[in-house]
């Protein structure tokens, strides 16, 4: 068996930085978007996805895939954004096994109240701390990732 590729001091900072910074992130992201908008941050990013669809609907396998979650995740988030009456579920017309998820109004108004702060706390703990050419960098490191997982 061969010796392992160990990760030199720079690779090693560089994961560890990844590490903090998404872990830390997601949980100020989750937190901020529970206390004012009263969603998870899975719950905002489907109306997010939904607002931006044609016709603010999508397949829920499409939907699922455009969030990297898995199907069941995705039915419960939408099962309760569903009882909130910000998304509605309905059989595809195209195929009658699959499901439509749809933006509703209140979905709509939910969204674009719960924007702003998102939006703000985005700035200031990732896109304001980064120079133009960090932003650059990790946009495409990450990219390339996403690229190669999404491949596998």
């Amino acid at each position: 068996m061969a010796e392992p590729r160990w990760l030199d001091d720079e690779e090693m900072r560089a994961w560890e930085a990844f590490l903090a910074a998404t872990a830390l992130l997601n949980r100020r992201i989750e937190q901020q978007l529970k206390d004012e908008a009263h969603l998870s941050h899975t719950q905002y990013e489907v109306l997010v996805r939904l607002a931006r669809a044609p016709g603010n609907e999508l397949r829920m396998t499409e939907l699922s895939a455009a969030l990297f979650t898995s199907k069941s995740g995705l039915t419960y988030q939408i099962d309760q954004l569903a009882k909130a009456g910000f998304v509605r579920r309905s059989p595809s017309p195209d195929d009658p096994r699959g499901i439509v998820a749809t933006l509703t109004p209140a979905g709509r108004r939910k969204l674009e109240a719960a924007a702003p702060g998102h939006v703000a706390l985005v700035r200031d703990l990732l896109i304001d701390v980064l120079t133009p050419a960090q932003r650059k960098a990790i946009a495409d490191g990450l990219g390339e990732v996403a690229t190669r997982l999404r491949g596998i």
